[in-house]
């Protein structure tokens, strides 16, 4: 099987990286922990990359970018250079959910869930949940936080939550199914993911992609005020 050598960036977060692989192997990475240069950051770390791993620039076949939800300055920094390299180069496109990226950190028991969560603003995430397959249970959405949220999963399943959100959800639970391991998504999942779009052939297009936004959030209470 063909081993893909592909560049991999994440400005989505907090944190930011880029990393070369070949294949399911990690050749190096770079980080930067202050989201204020995320942009500084890309060019320089990218050029480094491809000096520190010996391979050229137009050795890469494919660019990986963590394309949403997150910070929007992030995403649109992150996508932004990804394009540009596609262009310049001829090569494909992968866009990885953050969200996605997130779950599959945290391996979990069969009949169990897992939710990733990011953090929006005071009791706002973006969230989705997935089965112990990976399988999307509930679509990337934007949600305000109360009590009542996820009662109905977690009366039949033991649900883990992810992500820099989780800790908001954490305070104001009293569910005993409610996990909440310590795991950091890195770029060992990203890799991953991206090895199955590109096995699958799921590049994105690279005129209409832009950054997943999840914008209009729902609230569970203020949806019942409604009815």
């Amino acid at each position: 099987m063909h081993q893909p050598i592909i560049l991999h960036i994440n400005t989505a977060l907090n944190k930011a990286y880029v990393g070369l692989s070949h294949g399911d192997q990690l050749l190096a990475m770079l980080e930067n922990e202050s989201p204020m240069d995320h942009a500084s950051f890309l060019q320089p770390a990218i050029k480094e990359l491809c000096k520190k791993t010996e391979r050229p620039i137009s050795s890469i076949q494919a660019v990986s970018v963590i394309n949403g939800p997150g910070s929007y300055t992030g995403l649109r920094v992150g996508l932004s250079a990804a394009k540009g390299i596609c262009y310049a180069l001829n090569i494909s496109l992968i866009c990885i959910n953050t969200l996605d990226w997130l779950a599959s950190s945290v391996k979990i028991k069969k009949s169990d869930m897992v939710c990733a969560m990011i953090d929006a603003r005071r009791m706002e995430v973006y969230t989705s949940m997935y089965d112990d397959q990976m399988n999307c249970k509930l679509e990337p959405m934007a949600m305000i936080l109360d009590e009542n949220s996820f009662q109905e999963t977690l009366s039949k399943h033991q649900i883990a939550f992810v992500g820099n959100g989780a800790e908001k959800w954490k305070s104001i639970t009293n569910s005993s199914h409610a996990l909440f391991p310590k795991t950091e998504s890195s770029i060992k999942e990203q890799i991953e993911l991206t090895l199955k779009h590109w096995s699958l052939q799921a590049f994105s297009n690279l005129a209409y992609t832009e950054p997943f936004y999840v914008k209009d959030f729902y609230s569970p209470s203020l949806f019942m005020k409604k009815q």
